[in-house]
């Protein structure tokens, strides 16, 4: 039964770090310049599977195909072109005029933090199941 806390914990952790990427992208929207130069480049993050280690857990994995969760393996940048915009008066136009822009879609971006916010709320909704039917378990035990 712990494992499917486990889960849940995961699942709700890694949204939490997507939902913060995706307010990054959103935040810096507009972004000409950055620390390392060059316009902003729109983030994403790289889930992966989350095995356990041990025996019972190698026994579990090679009966079930079973795992204990999702863990973040990266935040990439987008390798998508950036914008560019013809503003020959703005201080980071290049020698023709020229202005990069972040590749951060606005619409996309707002698809993305709902999309994690619905999955946030998926993992709440099974931890608190979980956590009724442990109660439920308990109580049938007295």
């Amino acid at each position: 039964m712990f494992d499917i806390f486990s889960v849940s914990a995961s699942g709700m952790e890694a949204q939490r770090l997507r939902m913060n990427v995706v307010a990054s992208n959103l935040a810096n929207v507009e972004t000409t310049r950055t620390a390392d130069g060059g316009a902003y480049r729109r983030k994403d993050i790289v889930f992966e599977s989350q095995n356990a280690n041990g025996f019972d857990s190698m026994l579990k994995t090679s009966l079930n195909n079973y795992n204990i969760g999702v863990k973040v393996t990266g935040i990439i940048d987008d390798q998508r072109p950036l914008k560019y915009s013809y503003e020959p008066t703005h201080p980071d136009a290049d020698a023709k005029g020229y202005v990069a822009y972040p590749n951060v879609n606005v619409a996309e971006e707002m698809v993305n933090m709902i999309a994690a916010s619905r999955s946030y709320e998926a993992n709440v909704t099974a931890f608190k199941s979980t956590r009724d039917m442990a109660l439920k378990a308990l109580e049938i035990g007295q």
